[in-house]
This record gives C-alpha cells, sequence and structure tokens, in this order.
C-alpha cells in the first residue's frame, strides 16, 4: 500500500489540517509506504502569485517535522523538484472532458473564493495535477478532507482510463477519510489559511486565545451541540473536543449556562495543552534541518517519478 498526500505551501498549517489529515500521516508512516507532497505549483491555481513561497515551504515542513512525521520512513518532496509530473499532466488531460472538470463541485467553491481577477485554465486543471501527484508513485490511499473527495474521483477515473486504453500501469486509489474529515472556521465557514479563520499550528498560547476570544457564536447563553443550527457553537465544542478527547454533546452539557466565554475558555485550554509539546518541538527545529529533509525527499521521489513517467511513455508508444 502506497500513500500519496500533501499541502499546498501557501501558509502555515492549522488545527483543522491536523485532524483532518495530518493525524493519518503519523498513523500511516509505520505500516505503509507514504509520500508527502509540498505541492508548489499548485498555489498558483486561484491567485496571481505564489506569495513568499520559500518561506512558506519552510513553514509547512517544520509543522510536519514537529508533529512528529519521520523522513527516515516518509518522502516528503516538493512539485517543483520534478518536472516528471508536469509531464504526466498531458496524457492525463487527454483522459476527462471539460466537461466533467468543469462540473467538480471543490473546483467550484476554489473558484468562488480565488483572490484572481478572472479565473485561470490552472484552476480547472488543478484536479489533473492532483492526479498526476497520487499516481507518479501508484498510489493506492489517499488521506483527504471531505471537500477533496471529487479530486480523488477525477484521479479514479484517469487511472481506470489510461488502463484501459494503454495498459494496466496504475493502481486505482481510494480516499481515507479522517474522524474529522471537515473542520470549521471560526468563522462558522470552512477553516482555511486563506480566509483567515484557522488558528496555525505555530501559534503561541496567547495567539490562539485571541483568535478563540473572536470566534463567531450566538446569542443564546445555554450552549448546545447543534451543527446545523449553531454552527459557530458547534464548531468551538468540536474543537475542544478533538483536543481533549471528549464528545461534544458532553462538554456542551458540562457548560450549560455557562455561555460563549465559558465555552471560549474551555476551547482554548484544550487547543493550548493539546499542541503544547508539537510548538515545543517546532521552536526546537531549524531551518537547515528542513532543508536537508526536502532535498533528501526530492532526491527520492523523483528517481520514482523518472520510472513511472517511462513506463506511461511505453504504454502509449511514444
Amino acid at each position: 500500500m502506497t500513500v500519496l498526500t500533501g499541502d499546498r505551501p501557501t501558509g502555515p498549517l492549522h488545527i483543522g489540517h491536523y485532524f483532518g489529515s495530518l493525524a493519518n500521516r503519523l498513523a500511516l508512516q509505520d505500516t505503509h509506504e507514504v509520500f508527502v507532497l509540498l505541492a508548489d505549483y499548485q498555489v498558483i491555481t486561484d491567485r496571481d502569485l505564489p506569495g513568499e513561497i520559500q518561506r512558506n515551504i519552510t513553514d509547512v515542513l517544520l509543522d510536519y517535522l514537529a508533529i512528529g512525521l519521520d523522513p527516515a520512513k516518509v518522502t516528503i518532496f516538493q512539485h517543483s523538484a520534478l518536472p516528471e509530473l508536469n509531464q504526466l499532466l498531458l496524457p492525463f488531460l487527454s483522459l476527462v472532458t471539460v466537461a466533467e472538470l468543469g462540473r467538480n463541485p471543490t473546483v467550484k467553491d476554489e473558484i468562488a473564493h480565488s483572490s484572481q481577477a478572472a479565473v485561470s485554465g490552472l484552476m480547472f486543471t488543478y484536479p489533473v495535477h492532483q492526479a498526476a501527484d497520487i499516481l507518479f508513485c501508484k498510489g493506492t490511499l489517499v488521506p483527504v478532507g471531505k471537500d477533496q473527495l471529487p479530486h480523488i474521483e477525477v484521479t479514479r477515473t484517469i487511472a481506470r482510463r489510461f488502463n484501459e486504453r494503454y495498459a494496466p500501469v496504475f493502481p486505482v486509489p481510494e480516499a481515507m477519510l479522517s474522524r474529522t474529515p471537515l473542520l470549521g472556521g471560526l468563522d462558522g465557514g470552512k477553516m482555511s489559511k486563506s480566509r483567515g479563520n484557522s488558528i496555525a499550528l505555530k501559534a503561541s498560547e496567547d495567539e490562539t486565545a485571541a483568535l478563540i476570544r473572536r470566534a463567531v457564536t450566538d446569542v443564546d447563553r445555554r450552549i448546545t451541540f447543534e451543527p446545523e443550527t449553531r454552527p459557530g457553537v458547534a464548531t468551538l465544542l468540536t474543537i475542544a473536543g478533538l483536543c481533549s478527547g471528549r464528545e461534544p454533546r458532553e462538554l456542551a452539557e458540562e457548560i450549560g449556562d455557562g455561555g460563549a466565554s465559558a465555552l471560549k475558555r474551555l476551547t482554548t485550554e484544550a487547543v493550548n495543552e493539546f499542541f503544547r509539546p508539537i510548538r515545543k518541538r517546532r521552536a526546537e527545529l531549524t531551518e537547515q534541518d528542513a532543508r536537508a529533509v526536502l532535498a533528501e525527499g526530492n532526491e527520492r521521489a523523483r528517481a520514482v517519478a523518472i520510472r513511472t513517467l517511462e513506463e506511461v511513455r511505453q504504454a502509449m508508444g511514444f
């Protein structure tokens, strides 16, 4: 079993990433071959400029190492260091239609929140980029959040069509959802770096407290866990539950009429307690540690990509 997962380096990772996918990676690194991608080329799918791309790559790498990803067990690599991934993109694009790409609900959501003045063609090919990322290493299992499931279905379609049209080169990967596939943000929407509604893994305890104090709740003083009608309150209860190992409804009953202030205080304490050792490890790491890990990972991953591209070229008759 080979696992492919990763992140776009648009800024430091947040607690939604941890519970949505990073925790899965920690569990899998002892039992599977795991590839972790820093998808730097994909940063420009929904923005005109990549931003502080090298700074962001270093931040994400330090987050990976701080949570416990072991570079001796996991191959961490950078998209732009593997030109073979972009060479796989061309034959893969020939296997899907424009209509299929246009119907992708995740792409539609990303377009709605794009910072670009106009939607680029790269946005529509984003799922096919991800297919190349997954299939270059013959990925069979992809830990993702619920919002990424449509992208995985595109990858499955491409793998099946390539195997039927040319030769059986690729496995058809499966998605692996975490216990918390989609964690809400502090504004009641989806937690996202770009939407400014998240808590970074590297945030200090004071920064965490300030962010949670500003979180959206409602006017009802009694705390109840009702995700459909009280999304802001439910998000804080869910975060506190994940960090404390308790059920959100149990926490709601405990808080009772304590109101939003009691809820936010409990959530702050739970988050800071849970992430304290991770933040401590991160503070002890250096940028040199991150660069060394990436250099080794790029070399290992590229060797795999070269072999896969050669298989694809032979299967297609090139």
